[in-house]
């Protein structure tokens, strides 16, 4: 392991006057135009952060992520089911005239005799499983049915011979498994290019949001239809708000269509995402 001292990182402002081959030095010193400030507050806070790039500013190889949109989740969904069917469409018709675009679904798929114990269930805590009364958000009570995505917008059986439908087990959609321990989705998406996730289902603040930031760090440009998304807690704004403050640009599902539809344009695989570091930084 490389141990960097504190003498060998320069401040921002030394590190200014040294060449950086990763960064357009004249850009560098311009200001942001995705930043605010609070003028009086300590340090200029509270700060405001907002994503410097639009869909429409390169081309793109971009994958729709259905997050557990299940029969399980049905009363949350009814409201967003219009929406996620527009886009499936959407995505299914723009697939045919391009190579860089992919649909994956996920579904939750925790029980309680699936021999897990971990952090979700320790904060959750022991109690609530009540068949009569269920309560604990950490499994699923309904059975296989359950587990079934929606059938409105599921998967046909060539998409699942094909692998873009997979259970998981964890919060994070790109935290599930391959059996040489490389993650599922990430993976797929590598093997078609992809550059940009557009984020859907449910529930916002874990499971989209937990994928969110996934995505983030794993190299993706993330997009989510924040009419697209649904829970069952009282965090939806407040979700959607973290989102598009942090890692995502949060749009609307008829913004998507659009783009889909008019705005789209096939990228070159590895133009700015790479595949051979974990975070997918671009090669060279």
């Amino acid at each position: 392991m490389r141990n960097n001292s504190d003498s060998k990182i320069r401040t921002l402002e030394e590190a200014l006057q040294m060449p950086c081959k990763h960064r357009d030095m004249d850009q560098a010193l311009q200001p942001m135009d995705n930043y605010s400030n609070t003028p009086g507050g300590p340090n200029k806070q509270p700060l405001s952060f907002w994503a410097s790039w639009n869909l429409e500013d390169r081309p793109r190889r971009i994958a729709l992520l259905l997050d557990d949109c299940q029969e399980e989740y049905r009363p949350y969904a009814g409201g967003i089911l219009p929406n996620l069917t527009k886009l499936v469409d959407t995505f299914r018709v723009a697939q045919t005239k391009s190579d860089g675009i992919r649909i994956m679904w996920s579904a939750w798929t925790r029980t309680f005799d699936d021999g897990i114990s971990n952090a979700m269930d320790r904060w959750y805590g022991p109690k609530g499983l009540r068949p009569e009364d269920p309560e604990n958000a950490v499994y699923v009570f309904n059975g296989a049915p359950g587990m079934k995505p929606l059938s409105e917008i599921g998967p046909t059986e060539e998409e699942v011979a094909d692998g873009w439908f997979y259970h998981g087990k964890h919060l994070d959609m790109f935290w599930t498994f391959d059996e040489n321990g490389n993650s599922y989705l990430d993976e797929k998406l590598k093997a078609a290019d992809i550059d940009t996730i557009v984020l859907v289902g449910l529930w916002t603040d874990e499971c989209i949001l937990s994928t969110a930031y996934a995505g983030n760090s794993r190299g993706y440009d993330v997009v989510l239809a924040g009419d697209a998304v649904a829970t069952a807690t009282a965090n939806q704004e407040i979700a959607l708000k973290v989102a598009g403050s942090t890692v995502a640009k949060v749009v609307s599902t008829d913004d998507v269509v659009s783009y889909m539809k008019n705005g789209f344009v096939t990228g070159e695989p590895g133009a700015v995402k790479g595949t051979g570091h974990p975070d997918g930084r671009k090669e060279g």
